[in-house]
């Protein structure tokens, strides 16, 4: 069966930088993913992911954004260079992100160094938020233990919902609800295939396909039957057949509206 996919979240800097993209997007090909959206997590991944977009147009896509694990003291500097990706003649971002909230990574036995990494990463999230809003794009957002403060920030900046998407959305159906409800959207990775995310499952059947995305957050989160292996972006037809096997739908259905709807929403 001849499928076509969007990888709408993907990290190719650490194929790049071993020189194996060519080999990642060919075998990317063969497997039905014909676009990938590789997502800028600091000022150095941006520039790379620009040359990327550059060489292989049409075929790869980039976004530039400050993840909440790449945030340091120096935040504000780093975000100094983030419009200028939209400037100019090269090739633009198709997304603001990743950015976000992230509570797993902080240290655990540091509280108050805890509070002021969180703290310097709600700084960042606002900033970038304002520039969403400035540059009217989407924006992909990292949320790990802090969905209701991503949520909360977002009604607060006026950044259109419409333009939202929550990337590796590992939520449940209450948490999609609250996305609906404002009219973002999740996306789902590999987590979807693993047998203890039922409630992801049932996540991704409460929002249906109109405004589903489907992304491998490689090289992490592979899916079965490969778990345990570096995830890439030709094991995207895995996550696929898992959500629509979760939606009742034909794999060819599926393939074909969550590729429409990447495509919408990235301008792609």
């Amino acid at each position: 069966m001849s499928l076509e996919l969007i990888d709408s979240h993907t990290h190719l800097e650490s194929f790049d930088k071993r020189g194996e993209t060519e080999a990642v997007l060919a075998r990317a090909r063969a497997a039905g993913v014909t676009q990938v959206v590789t997502i800028g997590t600091s000022t150095e991944d941006w520039a790379r992911y620009r040359g990327l977009a550059e060489r292989h147009a049409g075929a790869v896509h980039y976004t530039v954004g400050l993840h909440p694990c790449s945030v340091d003291e120096r935040w504000s500097e780093e975000l100094a260079e983030l419009e200028v990706f939209w400037q100019g003649t090269g090739a633009r971002p198709v997304a603001l992100g990743e950015c976000g909230l992230d509570r797993f990574h902080l240290p655990k036995n540091d509280p108050e160094r805890a509070a002021r990494i969180f703290g310097w990463q709600r700084a960042a999230f606002a900033a970038q938020l304002l520039v969403a809003e400035r540059l009217r794009c989407p924006l992909v957002v990292h949320s790990r233990g802090a969905f209701r403060e991503c949520v909360e920030m977002i009604d607060a900046s006026g950044v259109s919902w419409e333009r939202v998407v929550f990337h590796c959305f590992t939520e449940g159906p209450a948490e999609m609800a609250e996305l609906q409800r404002r009219g973002g959207r999740g996306s789902f990775t590999g987590v979807l295939t693993y047998k203890n995310a039922g409630a992801v499952r049932e996540a991704l059947v409460a929002q249906g396909v109109e405004r589903l995305m489907l992304e491998t957050d490689a090289p992490y989160l592979t899916p079965e039957p490969h778990r345990g292996k570096p995830n890439e972006p030709a094991l995207m037809r895995h996550t696929a057949e898992a959500a629509a096997a979760a939606l009742g739908l034909e794999l060819a259905e599926l393939a074909a509206r969550t590729t429409r709807g990447a495509r919408e929403f990235f301008g792609l």
